[in-house]
C-alpha cells in the first residue's frame, strides 16, 4: 500500500468539540493525536489547528468523513500525490458542506472532463455556466474560507520535508 503526506487545517471549532475533533482524527490514524491549538480571531469563542500527517492513500478522503457535518467546523485536508494516486483537497463548511477535488502538481483544481460536459449540458436550464464553473473550482468554499485562512498567518510554519 502506498503512503502519502497531507495537512489537516481545522480553521475554526468551537473549544467543546476541539477534543471530539482529536478523538476523530485519531480514528482514522490508529492512535491518539494531540493537536496543537490556538484561538481563531475571525469567529468568536472558536480555534484552530493545523496538523501534517503521513499514513495510506485515501487518508485524506478519510479525514474529511470523519470531520464533515459537525456544525460549526470548518476545515481543509490535502493529500499529496504519491504512486498510483493523484493529490486531492478536501474543504468543508457547515453551509456548504464538501467539496473534493483532485489537485495538480502546483496545487490547481483537475476538473473531470465529465463533470464539465454536465455543466455544459445543464447551462440554459436554470443555471448559469459561470455559476457552474466556479463550484466545480470551489470559489464558494474558498470564499468562506479565505478568512479563516488569513488568521493563521502568523502561524508556526511546519514544513513537510528539509530540502538537503
Amino acid at each position: 500500500m502506498s503512503t502519502t503526506r497531507g495537512v489537516l487545517y481545522i480553521h475554526s471549532a468551537p473549544s467543546a468539540l476541539c477534543p471530539h475533533i482529536e478523538w476523530a482524527v485519531g480514528g482514522v490514524f490508529g492512535m491518539p493525536v494531540g493537536l496543537s491549538w490556538t484561538a481563531q480571531p475571525v469567529e468568536r469563542a472558536t480555534y484552530r489547528s493545523e496538523h501534517t500527517w503521513t499514513g495510506p492513500v485515501g487518508t485524506a478522503a478519510r479525514l474529511a468523513s470523519a470531520l464533515k457535518g459537525w456544525q460549526r467546523v470548518r476545515f481543509e485536508v490535502t493529500e499529496e500525490v504519491s504512486t498510483g494516486s493523484e493529490a486531492a483537497r478536501y474543504s468543508y463548511t457547515p453551509g456548504l458542506g464538501v467539496f473534493a477535488a483532485v489537485t495538480g502538481l502546483h496545487g490547481d483544481i483537475q476538473v473531470p472532463e465529465d463533470r464539465l460536459r454536465h455543466a455544459m449540458a445543464n447551462a440554459g436550464r436554470g443555471r448559469d455556466l459561470a455559476t457552474a464553473l466556479s463550484e466545480l473550482l470551489g470559489e464558494p468554499w474558498d470564499a468562506e474560507l479565505e478568512p479563516f485562512r488569513h488568521a493563521g498567518d502568523g502561524a508556526d510554519v511546519r514544513w513537510l520535508h528539509e530540502v538537503v
